[in-house]
């Protein structure tokens, strides 16, 4: 018999793009799912109401192993696009009570595999592994009237080995993300140990043994946890528009709803916005479907229209309005310094929801790459201006990135005016973060070639004998630049490793030049030397150097080209004919 004072558990079903989270779901509601209801709204849901009638009909392991079950049943989230995982967040950690990760057993631990896990440690969600497609381990036996652990044991040697190598192949992948694992039925404490449960989407081969150990485990270490209280809270998980009408797809994690009550929805600065509500609906069992009603209890599955119309953000919080706005707004503050951490310097970063945003700069935090601006909503004109004020404090933040989210057309037009801004966007968090890492890298190489280069700048002229315009004072001829840059003042060695004076003016097209680079063909100039005399038979000049300025070079020449490594071995060669050991 279920206790009436304990909730469902929510459980959130998360993984790799095409592992099979989705139909991990259909299998376990496929049985069931009703007909469409009169009166229900019909539409692509990420939640499903599994009442535990149903889990005992899916599983009679339940009965056979004697488990005992006070839980009402589940209220299994699915993440459709992964987007809506990150939205999982309530004030103190993860809005699930427990995470089923669905793996693919012949992929393993794919990139977004990782970053899930990542999430699911940072927020401190309990989760097992549902290892997915085994009946596409080649020659796999399905045999759905025996146990599984028997069904594996009963499959060809080959296969029983091909099956061990995939599983401990991932036991290996996941220690390396600190984590222990195990088969649920060599474990025997399961706080110590991640259970793995083989299965199949597909043929439901595993499917009752994974609500066993969900089961299991929500009956063991989770009732404590479930105990229903009286205020009502809730988080928005996505906001949804049919026709004229905004739809609030929410959960209900805690306490009671009732279609009279006013809530209290935060807003991104902590601010309270008091609305009443207009339609109140629940999620159906096993069903698509909601409908309507007068009050809900938790864990539940709800859609609601409000009548303010007040621009309400997804992943925000909600909170039963008791006339305790100021306590209220004490709660949903202390929730957003927790989760929106900014330091004095850093990138911008924007996000579709709160919970998106907080992953995010969760990884970021990770990763050691500091955010100085973060936001839920497009690009605009003052994330650009904030990009713009950052090349003046760090070029490596001069970079705005975006999770899930668009750029506004006054933000895309300004972002043109200023290449030096870079604006990333992606709908995948790791994708994401691997593109940040990229830039980064390749923006901090330039940055330390330039000042290399501003402190030793490489040149390697050839001069044009049939273009001298002056022969002396200065003397003036034409040139061309065969590599690096040419500037004014700059000390130029010849070919015998013979010093001439620097560079005092430098033409192209009858214009002074403040610098120019390979291929440019200028005139210079050059104060007290006779052309006639001096060049004549000379047919390269270099940029001069120390020896201390080409050690450097070679200590960073993994910043240069393998042209402007070439010329730095000339330059050396060059001063060796005086000095055998010059640079060594």
């Amino acid at each position: 018999m279920n206790n009436p004072n304990i909730r469902q558990p929510i459980v959130t079903v998360c993984g790799h793009v095409d592992h099979g989270k989705t139909s991990l779901l259909d299998k376990l509601r496929q049985s069931s799912i009703q007909e469409e209801e009169a009166g229900g709204i019909t539409q692509k849901i990420s939640f499903t109401l599994y009442p535990s009638g149903q889990l005992r009909a899916s599983c009679p392991l339940i009965d056979k192993k004697k488990i005992k079950l006070d839980i009402p049943g589940f209220l299994f989230i699915d993440t459709p696009g992964h987007t809506a995982f990150t939205n999982l967040r309530k004030r103190g950690g993860s809005l699930a009570d427990l995470a089923v990760l669905v793996i693919d057993i012949n992929d393993g631990i794919k990139p977004q595999t990782a970053e899930v896990i990542q999430i699911l440690k940072h927020n401190q969600t309990p989760f097992i592994i549902a290892l997915n497609k085994i009946d596409n381990i080649s020659s796999w036996k399905t045999n759905l009237n025996i146990e599984l652990k028997n069904s594996i044991e009963d499959q060809q040697q080959n296969v029983k080995q091909n099956f061990n190598e995939k599983y401990l192949t991932l036991v290996g992948a996941l220690q390396s993300h600190g984590f222990d694992s195990d088969l649920f039925y060599n474990i025997e404490d399961f706080t110590k140990k991640i259970a793995l449960v083989p299965c199949s989407a597909k043929t439901g081969e595993g499917i009752p043994e994974l609500i066993m150990v969900l089961c299991g485990l929500s009956q063991k270490y989770l009732v404590g946890k479930l105990t229903i209280k009286k205020e009502g809270k809730g988080v928005i998980l996505e906001i949804k528009k049919e026709k004229d009408n905004s739809y609030f797809e929410s959960i209900l994690y805690e306490g009671e709803l009732s279609k009279k009550d006013s809530i209290a929805v935060s807003d991104i600065n902590g601010k309270a916005i008091i609305t009443r509500i207009r339609v109140l609906e629940e999620i159906l069992p096993l069903s698509k479907r909601f409908s309507p009603k007068e009050k809900i209890t938790a864990s539940t599955g709800l859609r609601m229209q409000v009548i303010e119309k007040a621009d309400i953000l997804p992943g925000m919080p909600f909170i039963v309005f008791n006339e305790n706005k100021e306590e209220i707004e004490k709660i949903f503050k202390q929730q957003l310094i927790e989760s929106i951490k900014t330091e004095k310097q850093g990138i911008i970063v924007k996000a579709d929801s709160l919970g998106s945003l907080e992953a995010l700069l969760s990884i970021l935090s990770d990763e050691k790459i500091p955010v100085v601006k973060a936001g839920i909503g497009s690009i605009n004109k003052t994330d650009i201006a904030s990009a713009k004020a950052n090349l003046q404090i760090n070029e490596l933040d001069s970079i705005i990135i975006g999770f899930n989210i668009d750029i506004d057309e006054e933000a895309s037009e300004l972002a043109k005016q200023t290449s030096s801004i870079k604006i990333l966007t992606e709908e995948v968090i790791y994708k994401l973060i691997d593109d940040l890492k990229e830039f980064r890298l390749e923006k901090r190489r330039e940055i330390e070639k330039r000042r290399l280069m501003e402190l030793s700048p490489l040149a390697k002229i050839k001069i044009l004998p049939q273009y001298v315009f002056r022969n002396t004072n200065p003397s003036i001829f034409g040139v061309r630049v065969e590599a690096g840059r040419v500037i004014p003042r700059m000390s130029l060695i010849d070919e015998n490793n013979e010093k001439l004076n620097p560079i005092s003016g430098i033409q192209l097209e009858n214009q002074s030049q403040k610098e120019v680079s390979e291929g440019q063909e200028p005139a210079i100039a050059i104060q007290g030397i006779n052309f006639e005399r001096r060049l004549k038979d000379i047919n390269f000049l270099y940029s001069d150097m120390s020896e201390s300025q080409f050690k450097n070079f070679k200590k960073n020449k993994d910043l240069l080209s393998s042209k402007e490594i070439s010329l730095i071995q000339e330059i050396a060669e060059i001063k060796r004919q005086k000095k055998a050991d010059w640079g060594m």
